[in-house]
């Protein structure tokens, strides 16, 4: 056996007989499981008879999506296009008491032309819209968005022309501020769209999400349905149109349901939703896998007394002397220490996010919540990631105990260092410090359990707590990578330098 070798299977030996260490991380296990697992979020999906199962529409990407929305439509056989001018675009906002309206447009709300293959939810489209304070827009299946700058934001004084053109699979939109003048917004090639499709015109309005609270203390968040009313006119013919709901929910409140009639030279449109993907936090109806895994807070702080203790026990003892002497090439010991520690942490924690992932949706979806899906390549990283953060966490606060060689004083600094960040970020900061918080420090690895993804398109509270985190899933562990270098360097010298 090599002298690496030899000094991994004693720190292995001494890893395994400390009976409270063994406990200790078997205990961080349980943790993650217990919290995972067992009941505690419920919901009304499937509690109230058949119908209440929330399954959202599947769009085009295999993603579950968001499709309701006010349509006024005719069919559209092979090629051919529509033009419109939304002579007016006005919104209402929930009010401060329930039922009551505001005037006001949602950022998000949209009215425009869209081609679409039939009246089903999460079908393929393509969208020229005007919102209310994004300008004009092409958006199509749902996880798509595109903008002309040139174009400027609708105003409610102002007049926009829209046309959308079909050729073969490929659909043009453009605007204009007088119906001579044509700028193309964008093209997009729809796949598989059908010969005979319906064109029209749509309105849609998402619900509106503002945050309660930005300054020290909990977050939170308020909103409500919003809707939008557009009036359409200058169409080459008023005849052959069909008006109909898309989506939603017939009992909903009174003004969050459509309505359009005919007018004169056009239609007038009013509704409510959006066209868009499906999201997690307060403008969705469910909640992420992430939010399965909140026990691996609770699991990180042991991971953390295990790897001070692992470090200072033998300062404690005097063993250090012995240890030492056995390997005189000390940063082979640091070595040995953190590979040894690490794989054991990742070992439990690899297991223990297993079970959570797999069976704490299922627990979940059994109390009536509704949990977004993640594909299987996402539920495997969030697990491999968990089981990588556990593993730092619990090498940094080695570092930190051969850097500090006193219990106590370590397990602080590496609470401070570690486990606070994540807490101030979840339960305290505000959005903006805590999402700069969570990109310098060890907390960042919390991000390789995101499973959730953030779309411009999409109003909504990307915070920390609803799944959201500033960094990408590996870049975040690559955070407290790099905290974990840090440290061991600083206390490999100190281990060379100092005496034991």
């Amino acid at each position: 056996m090599s002298g690496f070798g030899r000094a991994l299977h004693a720190e292995w030996t001494k890893l395994r007989t400390i009976r409270g260490w063994v406990l200790t991380m078997l205990g961080a296990a349980a943790v993650m499981v217990a919290l995972g697992v067992l009941p505690s979020m419920q919901g009304s999906c499937g509690k109230h008879g058949p119908g209440s199962e929330c399954v959202a529409p599947v769009g085009p990407d295999g993603l579950e999506v968001t499709d309701s929305f006010t349509f006024v439509h005719r069919p559209l056989t092979g090629d051919g296009s529509l033009t419109a001018r939304v002579s007016t675009l006005t919104g209402q906002l929930p009010g401060l008491q329930e039922e009551q309206l505001r005037e006001g447009l949602a950022p998000w709300a949209k009215a425009g032309l869209i081609i679409k293959d039939g009246t089903g939810q999460g079908s393929a489209y393509a969208a020229v819209m005007l919102t209310g304070a994004h300008g004009v827009r092409l958006q199509h299946n749902y996880l798509y968005d595109h903008h002309d700058d040139s174009a400027g934001p609708h105003t409610a004084d102002g007049l926009r022309w829209l046309r959308l053109t079909r050729a073969g699979q490929r659909v043009t939109a453009q605007a204009s501020p007088d119906g001579q003048t044509w700028t193309t917004v964008g093209t997009v090639v729809l796949q598989g769209l059908p010969q005979t499709v319906q064109i029209g015109m749509f309105v849609t309005s998402p619900q509106h999400v503002q945050p309660t609270s930005e300054t020290l203390g909990l977050s939170g968040a308020m909103g409500g349905p919003t809707q939008a009313t557009a009036t359409f006119d200058q169409l080459d013919s008023l005849q052959g149109w069909t008006g109909q709901r898309i989506g939603g929910s017939p009992n909903g409140p009174e003004y969050a349901r459509s309505r359009f009639a005919a007018t004169e030279t056009g239609f007038t449109v009013t509704g409510s939703g959006d066209i868009a993907p499906a999201v997690a936090g307060a403008a969705g109806a469910g909640v992420s896998v992430t939010q399965t895994l909140a026990g691996t807070f609770l699991a990180l702080l042991l991971m953390v007394v295990i790897g001070v203790g692992f470090a200072t026990g033998e300062y404690r003892t005097g063993m250090i002397r012995m240890t030492l002497a056995a390997s005189p090439r000390r940063a082979k010991v640091l070595a040995a220490k953190a590979t040894v520690l690490g794989a054991a942490a990742f070992t439990v924690g690899l297991a223990a996010a297993a079970i959570v992932v797999t069976v704490g949706q299922k627990v979940l979806r059994g109390n009536g919540v509704y949990v977004l899906p993640a594909t299987t390549g996402t539920q495997l990283r969030i697990i491999a990631a968990t089981a990588v953060l556990l593993a730092l966490g619990a090498i940094l606060a080695l570092g930190l105990g051969m850097l500090l060689r006193r219990s106590a004083t370590a397990v602080t600094v590496a609470v401070v260092t570690i486990v606070l960040p994540y807490l101030l970020a979840m339960t305290v900061l505000p959005a903006t410090p805590a999402q700069w918080l969570l990109r310098i420090s060890p907390a960042a690895a919390f991000a390789g359990q995101q499973s959730a993804v953030q779309y411009d398109q999409v109003a909504n509270l990307y915070t920390p707590p609803n799944g959201y985190f500033p960094l990408p899933p590996w870049a975040g562990l690559a955070v407290l990578a790099v905290w974990c270098a840090a440290t061991l360097t600083f206390a490999g010298y100190r281990l060379r330098r100092a005496d034991a």
